[in-house]
């Protein structure tokens, strides 16, 4: 199960699943430092001609290709196009809903094995405009089409929260048409770059992408259909492994979903002693009881009423006035959607719970520590790859893509041109011409350089801060301006990177160029027209979407949050808020911080080179709890332990079963979680307004006894009723 990212926190790869699941081996594909140093290693000239310079390359992908292998097909196009409907409406759905669920693109590359085969066996063999209904047996290029085509736009498009946020915040609702091009343009101008730049990002040998190698992996052991460490025949199938772990998914989640809701949540310690406030704030749903900064600091920095903590919730994903309200963001604007000076002065300044505001700063150390870290670890790495990646000879899996047709580069550009001048018609509307090319010319600065640190080490540099940082210094004062900059600006670059990504896979499974091209382009238009429809709907039909006591948990948690940092960094701007004498002034030290602390594990690691700290990672520490908020405990625990029991236990002691199953168990568990939710919200809580169930199951004490508590009614340490503003006096 996964959760929503904060609007400013990177968004889910589409292939980051698989990733998760190995995060703490992330960087096990990385190469060698040795390898580069060796003066007697020519890779020009070293017998690599039929196979990759790259070990971890050649373990993972295969060094042949078969030209004839059907790949373009109607069965391959129909399964690609049903996913790229049915996995982006689905994760729309969830997207706005609390807890969230996200069904990740493994489960669409697990589950059209079985459907592709069952395709080969019941379809008859007849001809539609000259192609095969039935080209035979499914193949492993047919199957990697169908999982790009479902994975493109699995997750939420990044631009549907800012026309959440414009009807929520700023009563500012637009025609289809107008969200159609802002969230079309974001993901094709983003295509169009990564493809312009594949000539540096995916052709060379040493733009390895390290994630797509589990990918490749997968792909070929489900299509050889032999299982590392037993023979064909050992244990049951996967089809039926999954058909029975999602039967037991759909049917155990009725139970914290709707018939025992509390275990949802789980907070059995709040139920004991629902009206202590400090029990309540530690050991509740919304407890910060995680990692070392919310284990240790966030207390701390709570309890010592650091930035008038006490007045407010210790965990939240809003904003606060001075009087502990929810920050009414009307009040300090105009009628054109710009910053009002006078009201501002005349209102209060924002304040942020404890936990949102050392989110924040650790995304500020975030930005600085993965630089730092990519410079001492990786340097060599990057240097010798990048400066190769321009001029070395083409390897094995470049000489058989050869074979095929390539896109041509006017291709990209074309789509690149069309949407650019939508993009600066959109952009005009609220903000200076500048803006509009400084969007488009940083996504194309920072896609080669960052890409290149991506394919290499696996740790992708987040520019979103910087980018917030830019325009909300550059233009305060206009919200929407700011969304649309750091969208177009950050985003944009992001969705090239996960673009090439797949072009990689491509590559590495021999996927002729233009299916490619054509694949992701159309599950591109259908999955952005899919969320539109959706996100649509909800509005219209869900009552009370996105308050935060919607009945069926509709509270919009990302929405609330990219709210929050369009008032932060759009509307009042970063100077308002960090810079020198303002409240948060001391998160900016986070970026010192974040400098730092590689740098004192790198020496250690030098004097001490068998120590402890050779394991540490900074980067992703200071990024392994940014989603927090709109996450909580309640999405980190089970995380952990599911995480520690399968990765670690498991895969240690059982490493056959692991291999054959692990993937199909985790698709299994979220897909029948899914569906689940879906026949539960449509057949018993939407029908009849929601009253099925009111006198009984729906009132009885396992579906009320989490809200009875401090912690579900998010009290703050202090009684803020009928209190004085608080905070400074000026401002």
């Amino acid at each position: 199960m996964s959760v929503l990212v904060p609007d400013d926190k990177p968004p889910p790869s589409p292939r980051s699943s698989i990733a998760e699941k190995l995060d703490n081996e992330k960087q096990v594909y990385a190469v060698p430092v040795a390898e580069f140093d060796d003066p007697n290693i020519d890779f020009d000239a070293v017998g690599l001609e039929d196979d990759s310079p790259y070990p971890e390359v050649r373990s993972a992908v295969a060094n042949t290709d078969d030209p004839d292998m059907p790949v373009n097909t109607i069965r391959a196009w129909c399964i690609g196009l049903c996913w790229s409907i049915i996995l982006p409406g689905m994760n729309q759905f969830f997207f706005f809903r609390y807890p969230s669920i996200t069904v990740t693109g493994v489960v669409a590359q697990l589950l059209s094995f079985p459907i592709g085969r069952l395709w080969a066996r019941l379809m008859p063999r007849v001809k539609f405009f000259g192609m095969s209904l039935n080209p035979g047996p499914f193949t492993v290029k047919e199957h990697v089409l169908i999982t790009i085509m479902a994975t493109v736009g699995y997750s939420s498009a990044y631009a549907t929260d800012i026309i959440a946020v414009q009807r929520v915040y700023y009563d500012q609702v637009y025609n289809f048409s107008y969200q159609w091009m802002v969230v079309m343009s974001t993901q094709l101008i983003g295509f169009s770059i990564g493809g312009i730049c594949r000539r540096y990002l995916v052709q060379p040998p040493s733009m390895i992408w390290p994630t797509n190698l589990v990918t490749c992996a997968l792909f070929n052991t489900l299509h050889s259909q032999q299982y590392v460490g037993m023979g064909n025949r050992a244990g049951i199938s996967r089809e039926r492994f999954f058909a029975y772990a999602f039967t037991a998914s759909f049917c155990w989640y009725f139970f914290p979903g709707y018939i025992f809701q509390a275990l949802s949540y789980f907070s059995w310690v709040c139920w004991i002693v629902p009206d202590n406030v400090v029990v309540n704030q530690l050991f509740g749903e919304r407890r910060i009881r995680l990692r070392v900064f919310f284990w240790f600091v966030t207390p701390i920095l709570y309890y010592t009423n650091t930035w008038y903590a006490k007045y407010m919730p210790m965990s939240s994903r809003t904003s606060y006035d001075n009087l502990g309200q929810a920050y009414n963001i009307s009040r300090i604007i105009t009628s054109t959607g710009t910053f009002n000076q006078t009201g501002y002065e005349h209102y209060s300044p924002l304040f942020l719970s404890t936990t949102f505001a050392i989110s924040y700063g650790l995304s500020f150390a975030s930005i600085t520590s993965t630089i730092v870290h990519t410079v001492l670890y990786f340097r060599r790495q990057i240097w010798v790859q990048s400066r190769r990646s321009l001029s070395e000879q083409p390897d094995i899996h470049a000489r058989l893509m050869n074979r095929y047709p390539q896109v041509p580069e006017w291709w990209y550009g074309a789509i690149l041109g069309e949407w650019i001048g939508r993009h600066i018609v959109q952009l005009c509307i609220h903000a200076p011409r500048l803006s509009t090319g400084l969007t488009c010319l940083s996504a194309f600065i920072y896609t080669v350089p960052c890409g290149m640190i991506q394919a290499i080490t696996n740790q992708q540099i987040a520019l979103n801060v910087i980018a917030e940082l830019i325009i909300g210094y550059a233009l305060p004062g206009k919200p929407i301006a700011m969304m649309l900059f750091k969208t177009w600006g950050y985003y944009s670059m992001f969705q090239a990177l996960q673009f090439t990504s797949d072009m990689k896979l491509g590559h590495y499974m021999k996927v002729p160029p233009r299916a490619m091209f054509w694949g992701q382009v159309i599950a591109t238009l259908v999955a952005g027209t899919v969320q539109l429809g959706v996100q649509s709907w909800m509005f219209t039909n869900i009552p009370d979407i996105c308050n935060l006591d919607q009945k069926d948990g509709f509270t919009c948690p990302s929405t609330q949050v990219f709210g929050t940092a369009s008032f932060i960094w759009g509307v009042i701007g970063p100077a308002r808020q960090f810079s020198n004498g303002q409240i948060y002034y001391g998160l900016v030290f986070f970026f010192i911080m974040g400098a730092v602390c590689p740098l004192v594990s790198y020496a250690i690691s030098l004097k001490w080179p068998n120590s402890i700290f050779k394991y540490v990672n900074f980067p992703v520490i200071f990024n392994g709890s940014q989603w927090i908020p709109p996450a909580s405990a309640l999405n980190y625990v089970p995380w952990t332990i599911v995480g520690f029991i399968f990765n670690y236990v498991i895969r240690r002691r059982h490493f056959s079963w692991w291999t054959k199953y692990n993937y199909i168990l985790s698709a299994a568990m979220d897909s029948g979680v899914a569906i689940a939710v879906l026949v539960i919200y449509f057949t018993l809580q939407y029908p009849a307004n929601g009253s099925i169930g009111n006198g009984t199951i729906q009132s009885w004490w396992g579906n009320t006894v989490y809200k009875r508590t401090m912690d579900a009614q998010s009290v703050t340490y202090f009684n803020i009723t009928g209190i004085k503003p608080f905070g400074p006096k000026h401002w």
